[in-house]
């Protein structure tokens, strides 16, 4: 156990579905896993272990942003020998004809932010997600029938950030987030594996933008992709 999650050594599956949201990780739990068992809840940070078609996985909330995320996908690897952790989240696009509900697949992510060098003294702002579950993704996509983008993904410290613009720009970014650089990196250092699918639930090129509703409940084709990915 650790100060953040109370979940017994077995408890947590080798392969952890991760959402921002808790409602979302519920969700996924009560509409896609059988023998499904609620492994932690400290903090209302939702861990749910069962079975997608026989394959055991959790599902686990990350909370918002990169300290969040670091936290828990930091005691995963560390403490609860988790291999594969995807991140299904909701972004931005910076991209015209990348759109509302949209999916984007990480490519690479890369952030302003010193979470590397604050980490462990490495002085780094871009990471690469694993390219063995970015197959499968591609894969499982294809297997379903669902269209993917794919491209770099901004990793911001700020949610409310003026300058999207500049920086964003830049550095070749499809789409803007707050959690994947830390979860790549933490597989980095842990030598696991990581990556990031993403439904666009807002855009620089329109005003229109998902409800809380639609944002707990309408990725579905991510949650699916994701979850046919560690089958495969």
């Amino acid at each position: 156990m650790t100060p953040h999650i109370n979940a017994k050594k077995g408890d947590i599956a080798k392969i952890v579905i991760m959402t921002g949201d808790p409602k979302r990780a519920e969700y996924i739990a009560s509409n896609y896993l059988t023998d499904v068992k609620l492994v932690n809840e400290v903090r209302l940070a939702l861990c749910y272990t069962g079975k997608y078609k026989d394959k055991m996985v959790s599902v686990m909330t990350s909370g918002m942003g990169m300290p969040s995320m670091g936290i828990y996908s930091y005691e995963l690897y560390k403490f609860y020998d988790v291999i594969d952790i995807i991140r299904v989240g909701s972004c931005l696009s910076l991209r015209e004809d990348i759109r509302l509900n949209d999916i984007v697949l990480s490519t690479s992510s890369y952030t302003s932010s010193n979470f590397a060098y604050n980490q462990s003294g490495i002085d780094t702002r871009l990471i690469l997600p694993s390219s063995l579950l970015n197959d499968k993704i591609r894969q499982a996509s294809s297997i379903l029938g669902y269209e993917i983008f794919e491209g770099r993904v901004i990793t911001s410290d700020i949610f409310y950030n003026d300058f999207i613009n500049s920086e964003e720009r830049n550095n070749d970014g499809v789409a803007l987030e707050m959690e994947t650089f830390a979860l790549l990196y933490n597989a980095k250092i842990f030598n696991r594996r990581a990556t990031s699918i993403l439904t666009v639930s807002d855009s620089i090129y329109d005003e229109e933008k998902l409800t809380v509703e639609e944002r707990e409940k309408s990725f579905r084709k991510a949650i699916e992709i994701a979850l046919e990915s560690i089958i495969l």
